[in-house]
């Protein structure tokens, strides 16, 4: 019964029921601890991780992880269960933008399977290489991705659509083209935004390119046309002025938008502001004399 319900549990994540998923999960750890069924635990947990990730909750995500570890480090776990937690481990790494760590638990997780050897675990494999050439991407090593694909391991899986649309991304980036990589998002989009992941990684790549084409033509000048940027990134008007009125915003570079005449206006760097924190420095250092005296005085007092 337990394992239905589990099974029932995944399906509600699989079509985004997070809530009912979430309930049903917390029920069933609480049955199967009284249990102590350690192996369903692991599944249980890692399951719980999942449904957390999903719902954006990083710190509980990696909670359910550690107990999902916790119960499988003191009980043997079918190879193919500790595959689910390195998987689980590389993508909430990959989220926190340690794309190294989180290429070594799939690449740990790809190995294990590929010594499974066995067609019911394809499709996880292929999940874990296409996880690999994420990471390698998104860390600024796309150059290494070819030769992944190229690799003994990774020839046995030539062919799949998901692994050409991530070499597709990494020539893109390589070129440093923002059209490119646009086009191949264009191309390959059933294959990629159909993993929440990769998409959710994409859509940062593309806007990390976007910012890196933005600020590469917007150097020499102190005054440009946005529908003159826009021409020459091939991108809409409206969303390079978006996109140059959020880098604004977020500190990126200092200029306005100068709606009346469509243009950007960039300022020269400005020295990094002293006073505030100067201001902040001697109220914090009052405050500890106006504690010490306080201390005096009521000692004084209690003396008399």
């Amino acid at each position: 019964r337990h394992r239905v319900e589990l099974r029932l549990a995944a399906l509600y994540l699989k079509s985004r029921r997070y809530t009912d998923s979430l309930r049903m999960i917390s029920s069933l750890a609480r049955e199967v601890k009284k249990l102590d069924d350690k192996l369903l635990l692991v599944d249980i947990h890692l399951l719980e991780s999942k449904i957390h990730y999903a719902l954006n909750d990083l710190a509980k995500a990696k909670a359910a992880l550690t107990a999902s570890r916790t119960n499988a480090g003191s009980i043997y776990v079918p190879p193919s269960a500790q595959c689910g937690i390195d998987l689980q481990s590389g993508i909430l790494h990959a989220e926190e933008k340690d794309y190294k760590t989180g290429y070594s638990y799939f690449f740990e997780a790809f190995e294990q399977l590929t010594n499974l050897d066995d067609a019911t675990y394809k499709k996880e494999t292929v999940v874990a290489l296409k996880y690999m050439l994420m990471c390698k991407i998104m860390s600024g090593n796309a150059g290494d991705v070819k030769t992944l694909v190229a690799s003994k391991s990774g020839l046995k899986f030539a062919g799949e659509e998901s692994l050409d649309a991530m070499k597709a991304v990494a020539e893109a980036y390589i070129s440093r083209s923002l059209k490119d990589l646009e086009r191949v998002l264009r191309d390959y989009r059933e294959f990629l935004d159909n993993d929440p992941i990769v998409a959710n990684h994409l859509g940062k790549l593309k806007d990390d390119l976007m910012e890196q084409n933005l600020f590469r033509l917007i150097e020499p000048y102190s005054r440009v046309e946005i529908a003159r940027i826009a021409e020459l990134i091939e991108l809409p008007t409206l969303a390079v002025e978006s996109k140059l009125s959020q880098m604004i915003l977020d500190g990126k570079f200092e200029g306005i938008l100068d709606q009346g005449s469509g243009c950007l206006v960039v300022f020269d760097e400005q020295p990094p502001e002293t006073m505030y924190k100067a201001t902040l420095e001697t109220i914090g250092n009052m405050t500890q004399v106006v504690e010490k005296l306080q201390k005096r005085s009521e000692g004084i007092i209690l003396g008399q």
